[in-house]
């Protein structure tokens, strides 16, 4: 099987069949035992993207910059997630997932101490913010590298749900631990990500073997930088149909995240806290709602579940941005976590399985790497919209 060639053997232009009755049990239970571990690492990374929302006015005016301007401190995150995930899963990444934990816990450190030392000069703030990023991009990738050992899809789906539950509830925990500790202790959240390592590198093994002469041969002239990058997924349709899926929802919700908030607050009159608390209980009923969709996909199969995906995903974007009431907003936020988290943990499986076995854990990264494009364009985009709507600074 070459490099590019997806792979039939799972049962191509199919979702992965739901284990029947008889062989659940034990597998199952271990599957969803992986996932939730692995969702712990994934959990405090994604709540770092979405932690400084509510309270980037406050540090607007702490640094004496413009609203869109300390938007940077989100965009800038989900750019160094970006960047992290090809950087660390085609170097450290390619000797197995222990190394890629400890590479990861070695720039979130970086980060974390970058961004405490920064004061109140926004631009050491989104640099220590972007380095941190790098690392929650390592232990992402590292997450779901690990759930795709498992023998059916469910570790995966758990780790989305815990990612993007981990996003959600960043609301509410950066706006609390903001007025509680300070606004610069929300943008340091990913750091508990290393509450959950112990027990991420018990569960890793040893390193994988390095690729034999026969596996580098078959990498041709292009194998200084192409499992780099994981750019052999894009020659296969599939990848790149199930991508940019996963970039359309990912652009969605995270838009939603900065803006559905603030949009809720201006119409109720809600504190900081008050509006997280609110906008995170929506969007985590969301994200756990999305496990129904992880185990209907099957049933429904490809075409139609990416279908429901972006029909969700644009109806919820109208009641966000449309909806003259708070909770049809966060209805629209809520709806829109459910078909990303949903999305993700879905369509990263089709997407491992479009590619030789052999390049699943650099596809695996570069379909994330598609998910954290949406996670920076996002922001951006829901801040262009504000000011083109007259809403904005």
């Amino acid at each position: 099987m070459s490099p590019g060639e997806p792979n039939t053997a799972a049962g191509a232009g199919t979702l992965p069949v739901e284990p029947s009755a008889g062989s659940a049990g034990r597998g199952v239970r271990g599957s969803l035992r992986t996932g939730l571990l692995l969702a712990a690492v994934a959990a405090p990374g994604a709540a770092g993207l979405s932690g400084p929302s509510l309270v980037l006015p406050a540090i607007a005016r702490e640094v004496h910059v413009g609203l869109d301007s300390a938007a940077w401190l989100m965009s800038a995150y989900g750019l160094g997630m970006m960047l992290g995930t090809p950087l660390l899963t085609g170097t450290a990444g390619r000797r197995g997932p222990r190394a890629l934990l400890l590479a990861s816990a070695g720039a979130l450190l970086l980060g974390v101490l970058v961004t405490l030392a920064a004061g109140a000069a926004l631009g050491p703030l989104v640099a220590g913010r972007a380095v941190m990023a790098v690392g929650a991009a390592g232990f992402n990738v590292a997450a779901f590298q690990l759930a795709a050992r498992q023998p059916d899809g469910r570790a995966s789906g758990v780790v989305a749900i815990g990612s993007a539950a981990g996003g959600t509830a960043g609301l509410f925990i950066g706006a609390a631990v903001a007025a509680g500790l300070g606004w610069r202790a929300c943008l340091v959240l990913p750091v508990l990500t290393l509450a959950a390592l112990p027990a991420a590198l018990r569960g890793c093994g040893g390193p994988e073997p390095e690729p034999g002469p026969a596996q580098r041969a078959e990498a041709g002239a292009g194998a200084a930088w192409r499992p780099f990058l994981g750019l052999d997924a894009l020659a296969v349709r599939r990848f790149r149909a199930v991508a940019a899926v996963m970039l359309v929802l990912a652009t969605v919700n995270f838009g939603l995240v900065y803006a559905a908030p603030r949009r809720a607050a201006a119409l109720t009159g809600w504190s900081v806290v008050g509006t997280g608390a609110v906008g995170s209980l929506a969007t985590l009923t969301g994200a756990l709602l999305s496990w129904s969709l992880v185990r209907a996909a099957p049933r429904l199969g490809l075409q139609r579940t990416t279908g429901l995906l972006l029909g969700v995903s644009f109806a919820a974007l109208a009641l966000a941005a449309l909806g003259p009431w708070a909770p049809l907003v966060l209805l629209g936020a809520g709806a829109s976590a459910c078909v990303n988290a949903g999305g993700q943990g879905i369509l990263t499986g089709v997407a491992a399985e479009a590619v030789a076995p052999q390049r699943r854990p650099e596809a695996i990264g570069l379909f994330n790497l598609v998910f954290l494009l949406g996670a920076a364009l996002g922001p951006q985009l829901a801040a262009l919209g504000e000011r083109i709507a007259g809403l904005g600074p």
